[in-house]
């Protein structure tokens, strides 16, 4: 009985300490907007990055991308899951964020 209750405090222990490890993951994302393809997927993936940096996060799994095509400009999405890691940077938008 005493094996019993113990494993039921450790697996609570467990479940309690993964619920508040992920109560502050949020889903963040970023757009990029270029003629090409190929830079506006480089705006929203470095965009994504500074600002989860400047949140004060990390980035959690992988990062998803969706572009589409316009007349004259291609739009892409980013967005990832990210935690909070530290405190917030202080930034210029998404593309500069001073250390800290």
């Amino acid at each position: 009985m005493r094996i019993f209750k113990l494993g039921l405090a450790a697996t609570a222990a467990i479940c309690a300490l993964s619920a508040s490890a992920q109560a502050d993951c949020v889903k963040v994302g970023s757009v990029g907007e270029a003629v090409t393809r190929g830079i506006a997927e480089t705006f929203a993936t470095n965009g994504l990055a500074n600002i989860i940096y400047g949140q004060g996060r990390e980035g959690k799994g992988p990062v998803h991308t969706k572009c589409e095509d316009g007349s004259g400009t291609t739009t892409c999405r980013s967005w990832q899951m990210a935690c909070k890691v530290s405190t917030p940077k202080t930034c210029l938008g998404a593309w500069l964020c001073l250390p800290g």
